[in-house]
């Protein structure tokens, strides 16, 4: 169990999951995935030049064949309705997929092994954020699922359940080989990737076009969702 204070009195007590906990952690989880859809749909796209050069070449192209400044000038906004649908619908298979997996069933996935957990952020009485760790069989420990509800955010919850992966992961290290805390994010959000730098990750590379996973990738997809998936690493110290 580890604590932190939320800077108004009031304590945010991180504890392991327990089954009465599924509802509220499986809507803070959609909630968090919804959120995606228009920070890839919009705000994705001011971090992919590539996908900008083919929506004006798409525009440029529209104007020859038609010859209307109208019809040319609604094509911004049938773009940005495309990658909304489109960022949609991936998000919604992503979310379907991890509702039918893990998700679906946290104490089976999560709580039936000392190399796997994951935790909840409550604070008075309300589940307000949730984490999950995984040990890999190569020995990288995952930081996962990490989200909190919209209505608790900025009082540091989201710190103290990263601080609680990697007091498990220094604890786990001492049984096994794991040299590393590792985590992937498709967020555009400034705020998660300072959130990862102030536990001490940094970021080890970058994945253009990233599949998420349980989603397609049909030409419409291929055209109007792209993102960009970056990996963090944070080594463990022992000592």
């Amino acid at each position: 169990m580890g604590e932190g204070d939320c800077g108004n009195g009031k304590v945010i007590i991180v504890r392991e999951f327990n089954c009465g906990d599924s509802l509220e952690v499986q809507r803070i989880f959609r909630e968090g995935m919804m959120e995606m859809i228009p920070d890839t749909a919009f705000r994705g796209l001011c971090h992919h030049p590539e996908s900008q050069l083919l929506y004006g070449l798409l525009c440029f192209l529209c104007f020859l064949t038609t010859r209307s400044l109208m019809i040319t000038c609604c094509m911004p906004a049938l773009i940005l309705c495309a990658r909304y649908y489109c960022s949609k619908r991936v998000v919604h298979e992503c979310m379907e997929h991890a509702l039918s997996s893990d998700m679906g069933d946290i104490d089976k996935h999560y709580m039936k092994s000392p190399d796997t957990r994951f935790w909840v952020a409550v604070l008075g009485e309300h589940v307000v954020g949730m984490v999950a760790a995984h040990i890999h069989r190569g020995g990288g420990i995952e930081l996962l699922r990490m989200s909190v509800d919209q209505r608790y955010r900025r009082r540091g919850i989201a710190m103290v359940l990263g601080r609680r992966v990697l007091q498990f992961a220094r604890q786990r290290a001492h049984f096994m080989s794991a040299s590393c805390v590792v985590l992937g994010t498709t967020s555009y959000t400034p705020a998660a990737h300072q959130l990862y730098r102030s536990l001490g990750f940094r970021c080890v590379g970058v994945t253009e076009g990233y599949s998420m996973t349980g989603t397609g990738r049909s030409l419409l997809q291929r055209a109007f969702y792209r993102v960009r998936h970056h990996h963090y690493q944070l080594d463990i110290n022992t000592n």
